[in-house]
């Protein structure tokens, strides 16, 4: 979708046009989710989606579009809320005793054996990944998995694209470095 496309589609929700907000809604919503499941786990990804869209709603007339774009915009409201979601499960975690342990069944139809070598190797991934640190995590987050552009993503952190791009290298380099030394 194009820059325009874009700022008429943002007017037009500003306006109150449902139409509007569905489209936007339909096109970021699968790198949306694929974020924030990322940031808070499957199971509250729904309930963290739908504040980001209650909190982008409410504050669309304050929004100003800038060179980030609707989804940078959007992207910076998600971290937000995803870090509010993690204060309220620590405060709860205080006066509960439980424990939250993220994570998904892997579902695959394939020959026997497959899937085992599958979850090994996503295991690994996972093991690598947790092992950068958070500000790598949170980047390579944005980039790849919520596909944000180095500007987008510059625009919810704070920083200018061409630091973006060189921490994204660097955090890529380390992954790498992880992945080699993994054993399994």
């Amino acid at each position: 979708m194009s820059d325009e496309q874009d700022a008429a589609l943002v007017e037009a929700a500003r306006g109150g046009d449902q139409d509007a907000w569905e489209q936007l809604y339909r096109r970021v919503y699968p790198r949306l989710r694929a974020y924030l499941a990322r940031r808070v786990g499957d199971a509250g990804v729904e309930d963290v989606v739908n504040e980001t869209m209650t909190r982008a709603v409410a504050g669309i007339g304050r929004m100003r579009l800038g060179p980030a774009g609707f989804d940078g915009w959007l992207f910076g409201i998600a971290r937000h809320v995803a870090a509010d979601h993690h204060r309220r499960n620590r405060r709860s975690e205080r006066h509960v005793a439980a424990t939250f342990v993220a994570g998904g069944a892997l579902e695959v139809e394939a020959e026997p054996g497959v899937e085992l070598l599958l979850a090994e190797d996503h295991a690994r991934v996972r093991r690598a990944f947790d092992a950068l640190r958070p500000e790598q995590r949170e980047l390579l987050e944005l980039r790849v998995i919520a596909g944000l552009s180095a500007e987008q993503t510059a625009a919810v952190l704070g920083k200018r694209a061409g630091a973006v791009r060189t921490a994204q290298s660097r955090a890529l380099q380390r992954l790498r470095e992880l992945l080699e030394h993994d054993d399994g």
